[in-house]
């Protein structure tokens, strides 16, 4: 018996992402509940499980699968080819929801690269008002408040959630497109209150400042084109 195909089967059989601890955790009490024979995987080092997963997954696009192992923000799951959406999406006759608007798309990017951010700030970036925007997404689960900003009046703090790392199948915000490139661009911010704007230096301005538009045109591609429209 292979440890990758160990791994294959808890992968298969599992109804949610697994880390390399849960699997390494899994795999040594199989041993506790096995009075047939000895657990031959029971000192296995999650570097040895992280190590079989890489070559599962390599095994699998050799093999031209249907399926593949993907690893995900909250660990690795089996997912079928999106090659074969078409047909695997027949077994799941339910209303397709909407795309993200552009606005949406436009807030939500802002949020990503910039979060935790005000909503007084995206409207200064998107120069519209984003309340009603910033709700829809809260309700698609892509966006959440974090907190309140240590300013006067202290308002509330938008960010992103985990499952917007799933939705665009990142593993964490630093794998979204040019992301040490965006975080650094200008855009602008809602005017600070009087008393905090006093003997403040003036800041330099980039003579190209970033928009929304940019910043949502670089999450496209981070976004995995099967799941973009959920």
């Amino acid at each position: 018996m292979k440890l990758t195909r160990v791994l294959e089967a808890l992968l298969f059989s599992a109804p949610k992402p697994l880390t390399v601890r849960e699997l390494r955790t899994t795999i040594k009490d199989a041993g506790d509940q096995d009075e047939l024979g000895p657990n031959e995987f029971g000192k296995t080092s999650e570097a040895e499980i992280a190590a079989a997963l890489e070559q599962l997954k390599i095994e699998y696009i050799e093999q031209e699968r249907a399926f593949q192992l993907l690893e995900k923000a909250e660990g690795w799951q089996l997912a079928s080819d999106p090659a074969y959406a078409s047909w695997v999406r027949q077994l799941f006759p339910v209303r397709k929801p909407a795309r993200l608007t552009p606005p949406a798309l436009e807030t939500l990017a802002i949020v990503a690269y910039r979060q935790p951010i005000t909503r007084a700030d995206i409207e200064a970036v998107r120069g519209v008002a984003v309340e009603g925007v910033l709700q829809s997404l809260m309700e698609r689960g892509l966006v959440k408040i974090g907190g309140r900003a240590e300013v006067p009046g202290r308002p509330l703090l938008y960010e992103t959630t985990q499952f917007f790392l799933d939705h665009f199948g990142l593993r964490n915000l630093d794998e979204l497109p040019n992301a040490d490139e965006l975080r650094k661009r200008y855009l602008p911010m809602a005017p600070a209150p009087a008393a905090q704007r006093e003997g403040a230096d003036a800041a330099a301005q980039p003579e190209e400042p970033s928009s929304a538009q940019e910043l949502a045109e670089a999450m496209r591609p981070a976004g995995n084109p099967a799941r973009e429209s959920q």
